[in-house]
């Protein structure tokens, strides 16, 4: 069977409300300079210690734990689905691709989040780090899965808006299929196999790049 592995910050629902004021809040907790919201989209879909890393912070450990303090009773809901996934994945699971979710976010989060937004009957498995930041690199996390599952990378494909979800496709011989609804930008797009605009496409983008 096909299977398609989709990422979910930046793919199926937009996080950025949640994700980038519980940064703020981790940094101000810190004492740290804290960039506006909007200047803090890049770290939607890298792992929490790769980003809290880049913006310098001394105690990683500290941050990540201040981040989940707001995030897992605030943050985590304040989010959206994108328009027209719902419908994209229900015809995608009419046509027989088997779903599975793969993101760089704690499986014990994005659980939470599929639920509330109706997506975890669509999605055949959930993989996602542990908490103590095992498999945070996507490439890992895509290993795992089809190490666990037995699922063949030549017959799936990996849906995301980031470098990491392409370059972890591309490193376990998985076709990769860019969003550009996310976070992305045209050169990170540009690594994958193909790109969608809307959510719309992407049952036909699905279809054209891995055929039943």
């Amino acid at each position: 069977m096909s299977t398609i592995f989709l990422d979910l910050d930046g793919t199926l629902t937009d996080p950025k409300i949640g994700i980038t004021k519980s940064f703020i809040y981790a940094l101000e907790k810190l004492d740290l300079p804290a960039p506006h919201m909007d200047e803090l989209e890049w770290v939607i879909g890298p792992a929490l210690r790769d980003s809290f890393a880049q913006l310098q912070v001394p105690d990683l450990q500290m941050a990540i734990d201040l981040y989940r303090e707001r995030y897992t009773s605030v943050g985590l809901l304040e989010n959206s689905l994108y328009s027209g996934i719902i419908p994209a994945l229900e015809q995608l699971q009419g046509a027989d691709y088997r779903m599975c979710l793969a993101t760089a976010k704690p499986h014990a989060y994005a659980r939470k989040i599929t639920a509330h937004f109706g997506l975890a009957p669509f999605l055949e498995h959930q993989f996602g780090p542990e908490l103590d930041g095992t498999r945070n690199k996507k490439g890992d996390l895509l290993a795992y899965a089809l190490e666990l599952t037995g699922i063949d990378p030549a017959q799936s494909v990996m849906v995301g808006d980031r470098h990491h979800d392409f370059d972890a496709a591309r490193a376990v011989g998985m076709k990769a299929v860019a969003v550009t609804w996310g976070y992305g930008s045209a050169e990170e797009w540009a690594t994958a196999d193909v790109v969608c605009e809307t959510p719309q496409d992407l049952p036909v983008v699905i279809k054209e790049i891995l055929p039943l």
